[in-house]
């Protein structure tokens, strides 16, 4: 949720900010018009019932047990009870509209977000890597996956429906692989020490963590997950009123909703491993081949919470993490920035590394990292306690303040599987398994 003192001062930053996004302005407006009828309505309600309490001390002052004037007074009140009665209803109503309003408008943009409509407009950042050169006819993933006996969705489908797999055999130990690899490397303090210093953050590693793969509804909302605009992509079990997760962050995010912490527990930082399901309904056919997107995978996902003044650098150290896990893969990839078009409703800033996919002969999205500033603390009421050293010398109060929050994609698995068989296929129909992750697959190379 945005600031909504922020809102009613300048209202016009949000309007730029919202044009920006190639979305409509008049969000804003229809916010500011029920907040003002809700504000104008509650200062009516307010003033009623000082006049209420006024009347109460009236009649009670008056001389007499049935003098004139308490008649007339409890005609005014009884008056003035069915009003306000009246009135509360009508500010519910209100409420109600003016809290959807504010849940529509989208995070303030950051500064350096690049113009642009689509993902078409990103801007590339760097490439690490040349894209795999082959002297052999290069196969795709499914494939290859079907050759080796380790991707199996003809039989998946007939048990549950299309678009769901069976990875077996070098698919399952390359994934068993890929999740050991980033526990045991966002959880070693040199390397996080290495990388933290270069972002100018906090050096304190990640703690790992299997969170739930439901969550009810107002959480999902809160988190801003979940919308009339989104609820088609998320699977909904009415019986228990749970969802499934679209990801880790779900239920890594609003696990401290409605808490207050200390300053000296942030950052806060998790590396989270789950099955994610969504129903890609928007996908309309596109890219439904083999693994790409299918409606159950499973993800390695980083979650962390920090103050306002390091969440933009935590973003970078997040960044700085996903580069350095795909290169240890040997992977080639290219790191853009989302334009504003292409920037999620939350985010703040956000960052898209796009693999080599040489079955496909182009980079394609396999991680993405996402500032969102105060947006979903908000919306949970997740703050901190500042302590009086850390604090800007004007200030003069230890409130407590919204934390700031980030997300970011490790590895997903399915993705990134995608990947290595590509990108390390032999002329032999083999695959090469990275080195990197060899010791925790158990083998060097995967064979039918």
């Amino acid at each position: 949720m945005i600031d909504i003192e922020l809102l009613r001062k300048n209202p016009e930053l949000f309007r730029a900010s919202i044009k920006k996004r190639h979305q409509e302005p008049k969000l804003v407006d229809d916010f500011l018009s029920l907040d003002k009828e809700w504000r104008e309505a509650t200062a009516k309600s307010e003033n009623m019932r000082a006049l209420q309490k006024k009347l109460g001390k009236q009649m009670i002052a008056a001389p007499g047990g049935a003098s004139l004037a308490q008649s007339t007074g409890r005609d005014e009140a009884k008056k003035l009870k069915e009003e306000l009665v009246a009135l509360q209803t009508t500010l519910e109503t209100l409420d109600k509209k003016r809290n959807e309003a504010a849940l529509a408008i989208p995070n303030l943009l950051a500064d350096d977000v690049p113009e642009g409509k689509d993902d078409a407009e990103n801007k590339t950042i760097r490439t690490w890597g040349e894209p795999t050169k082959f002297d052999f006819p290069v196969l795709d993933h499914m494939a290859l996956g079907t050759k080796l006996g380790i991707i199996d969705n003809e039989r998946a489908a007939k048990v549950t429906a299309a678009r769901f797999t069976y990875l077996k055999g070098g698919a399952a130990r390359l994934q068993l692989a890929l999740m050991q690899f980033v526990f045991t490397t966002l959880t070693d303090p040199k390397i996080i020490k290495k990388l933290a210093k270069k972002a100018g953050v906090s050096d304190k590693p990640f703690t790992p963590i299997f969170p739930p793969v439901m969550i009810n509804p107002e959480m999902y909302t809160r988190m801003a997950r979940l919308s009339p605009e989104t609820k088609d992509e998320r699977y909904h079990m009415a019986a228990d009123n749970l969802y499934l997760i679209g990801s880790a962050e779900h239920t890594l995010g609003s696990m401290y909703a409605d808490e207050i912490l200390d300053e000296q527990q942030l950052p806060i930082r998790y590396i989270g491993y789950s099955t994610s399901f969504r129903r890609e309904a928007g996908a309309a056919g596109k890219d439904t081949h083999g693994i790409l997107r299918v409606h159950q995978f499973d993800k390695l996902e980083m979650e962390s919470f920090c103050t306002p003044e390091t969440s933009t650098k935590e973003q970078d150290f997040f960044v700085a993490i996903q580069e350095y896990l795909t290169q240890q893969l040997g992977i080639p990839y290219r790191l853009v920035q989302n334009c504003a078009g292409d920037t999620g409703t939350p985010d703040a800033r956000q960052f898209d590394i796009e693999m080599w996919m040489p079955g496909q002969n182009k980079y394609r999205e396999t991680h993405s990292a996402d500032l969102m500033t105060d947006f979903q603390a908000r919306r949970l009421a997740t703050k901190y306690r500042p302590t009086r050293d850390t604090l800007q010398p004007t200030t003069h109060n230890l409130q407590p303040r919204f934390v700031h929050m980030n997300d970011a994609t490790a590895f997903a698995i399915g993705r990134t599987i995608i990947a290595i068989l590509e990108n390390f296929q032999t002329k032999e129909g083999t695959v090469k398994v990275p080195k990197v992750l060899q010791k925790w697959a158990g083998m060097k190379e995967i064979k039918s």
